[in-house]
């Protein structure tokens, strides 16, 4: 599998905050490799105001950021996804979306950070976190030789990052 850039789409439920946060990680490292996208199978109204403050904080750009449906990545006239993940918490049974078509697909799966209860340190706490996770599973999938895998162990690969924990930086 080798492209000049492959477009990836993280889906979520709400988009308000995981797969807009993974957006912008892999927009900003991707290095011009990876075109990345967010969307929600049942979007907010906006993107959550701690992923925005987050986002800016660490200097990424948020014009981009919109909740916005699924639907608009399954029209004939969206970019093609090479990849679709999945960022939902299928731990706290949450319902994730599914991708049909011929991307390859994986699930990493992360805890929803609007759902973090408590003082606002704490949630903002959760936001990190939620950072964390998804750029070192990000990492990890720029690491891999895209050029020489064949489908099928790229799909082991993929699966694996999102089953193992995501190490701290």
């Amino acid at each position: 599998m080798t492209k000049d850039i492959y477009n990836v789409l993280f889906l979520c439920t709400g988009n308000s905050a995981r797969s807009i946060i993974a957006e912008a990680i892999m927009n900003q490292e991707g290095k011009g490799k990876f075109k990345a996208y967010s969307a929600g199978s049942k979007p907010g109204s906006a993107p959550h105001p701690y992923t925005l403050d987050l986002l800016r904080g660490l200097h990424h750009d948020t014009s981009f950021a919109r909740s916005k449906s699924w639907d608009e990545f399954a029209s004939p006239d969206a970019p093609q996804m090479d990849f679709v993940f999945t960022v939902c918490d299928n731990a706290a049974a949450e319902e994730c979306p599914f991708w049909p078509g011929q991307p390859i697909t994986a699930h990493w799966g992360v805890p929803d950070p609007v759902k973090a209860e408590g003082p606002e340190a704490v949630k903002r706490l959760a936001f990190s976190e939620t950072y964390r996770m998804l750029r070192s599973r990000i990492s990890i999938f720029f690491s891999l030789p895209l050029g020489s895998l064949d489908r099928m162990a790229l799909q082991r690969n993929l699966d694996d990052i999102g089953k193992s924990p995501a190490k701290a930086d």
